[in-house]
C-alpha cells in the first residue's frame, strides 16, 4: 500500500549512484568496447553436447509445500543429497563431491535438490513457517552446485553463502529480526559466455519455478512478507516473474524486490514489475555491468539498465565494489539489501 502523501513505493526520484574516484576506475572506452565485444561474441557461442548419460538420478519425490510437510521434505532431500554424493565419489566428480558435503553439514535443510547437469537446490535459513518476512536471494549466470556455497575467495558471492550473509547482518541489527531467507537455485542458470544471457529464455522457465515456489511459501506461511533479492541474471528471473504472474495472493505477498548488479528485467520501467511492490535498484561503482549495453531489439539483451533515472527505481547506496562483492560481510551494500530483506525502508541509504 502507498503511504498516504507519498509517491507509488517504486517512483521515488533515485539521486545518480555513487561512481568510484577518477584514479579507482579503468578507462571507460576499453571497458565499454571489451562489453560490447562481450555480449557480441556470446551470441557466436553454441553449446555442443557431450555424449556422456548423466551419472546422477533426478529429484525425489516430495510432498507439497505445507507446514506439516517441510521436515518430510528435509529429510527426503538430505537422503537424495547422501545418495548424490556417494555417486560423486564413484565417478570422480570432485568438485561436486565437496559441495555435497558441505551440504550435509549438520544443521543444513534443503527443500529441493537436483543433481543432474549443473544442478539446482533450494536452502532454507531460518523458519519459513514462523519468520514474519522471509527473504529469497535469486542468483544470476554461472551458479552451479559445486559454486553454491564457494566462488574463489569470495564465498558471499554465492547462493548459500550471500544468504547466510544476510542472516547474519540481520541478527546483528536486532536479536529478533523475525527473518527466513531462501537461497533459490531453483533454475537452470545459464553460462556468462553462452548466448543465453542475452536473453529472457532460461529467465522465463526460472520464472515459473519462482512463482510456484512462492505459491507454496504462501501455503507455508500465508502471513509472512516476502522480500526478492535478485542479483545479475536473478535479476531477469525476478523481473519475468513480476509481469507474468502478479495478480495471486501469493505475488501479493512480495513487497520488495531489489535489483542488483542487474543486466536489466526485460521492463521497460519499474512500474511494469509492480503497483505495490517498492522496486529497488543498485549497482557497485566498479561493477562491469556498467558497461553491458542496456537494449533489447528483436527479443535480443534485456532492456534499460535498472539504475537509470527513466526507469523508476528506489536506488539504494551499493559501495564502491564489483559484480561480485554486494554482500561481502561489513559492506555498504550487504547493509542496505539486509534493510530491503526486512522491509525496513529507514535502514536503506540512497544511492
Amino acid at each position: 500500500m502507498v503511504e498516504k502523501g507519498r509517491m507509488p513505493p517504486h517512483r521515488r526520484t533515485p539521486r545518480t549512484p555513487a561512481r568510484a574516484s577518477r584514479g579507482d576506475r579503468r578507462p571507460r572506452r576499453p571497458r565499454r568496447l571489451l562489453a560490447a565485444a562481450a555480449s557480441v561474441g556470446v551470441i557466436m557461442l553454441t553449446t555442443a553436447g557431450t555424449g556422456h548419460a548423466d551419472p546422477y538420478a533426478g529429484p525425489v519425490p516430495v510432498p507439497t509445500m505445507a507446514p506439516s510437510t517441510l521436515d518430510v521434505r528435509y529429510a527426503a532431500e538430505r537422503r537424495a543429497i547422501e545418495r548424490a554424493l556417494k555417486t560423486a565419489q564413484d565417478v570422480g566428480d570432485a568438485d561436486r563431491g565437496r559441495a555435497l558435503g558441505a551440504f550435509l553439514r549438520p544443521g543444513r535443510r534443503f527443500l529441493y535438490f537436483d543433481p543432474r547437469g549443473r544442478g539446482r537446490a533450494i536452502e532454507v535459513i531460518g523458519d519459513i513457517s514462523r519468520a514474519r518476512r522471509v527473504a529469497i536471494l535469486v542468483p544470476g549466470a554461472d551458479t552451479t552446485l559445486s559454486a553454491f556455497d564457494e566462488r574463489g575467495a569470495k564465498p558471499w558471492s554465492t547462493p548459500g553463502g550471500g544468504a547466510r550473509a544476510v542472516y547474519a547482518q540481520a541478527r546483528s541489527m536486532s536479536p529478533d529480526p523475525g527473518l527466513a531467507v531462501v537461497a533459490w537455485l531453483g533454475y537452470a542458470a545459464p553460462k556468462t559466455f553462452s548466448s543465453d544471457v542475452l536473453t529472457d529464455d532460461r529467465a522465463s522457465e526460472g520464472a515459473g519455478k519462482l512463482r510456484r515456489f512462492l505459491t507454496g511459501l504462501h501455503r507455508v506461511n500465508p502471513g509472512a512478507t516476502v522480500g526478492l533479492l535478485c542479483h545479475s541474471y536473478g535479476s531477469v528471473v525476478c523481473g519475468r516473474a513480476a509481469m507474468d504472474g502478479p495478480g495471486s495472493a501469493a505475488w501479493r505477498q512480495v513487497t520488495d524486490i531489489a535489483l542488483y548488479g542487474s543486466p536489466g528485467t526485460t521492463a521497460w520501467s519499474a512500474s511494469e514489475l509492480s503497483g505495490t511492490a517498492r522496486v529497488w535498484a543498485g549497482r557497485g561503482a566498479t561493477d562491469w555491468m556498467e558497461d553491458v549495453p542496456h537494449v533489447r531489439i528483436f527479443g535480443l539483451g534485456l532492456g534499460p539498465d535498472p539504475v537509470s533515472p527513466d526507469f523508476g527505481a528506489r536506488v539504494f547506496d551499493a559501495g564502491s565494489g564489483g559484480h561480485s562483492d554486494y554482500l561481502a560481510p561489513g559492506s555498504t551494500p550487504l547493509r542496505n539489501l539486509t534493510g530491503i530483506a526486512l522491509g525496513n525502508v529507514a535502514q536503506v541509504s540512497d544511492g
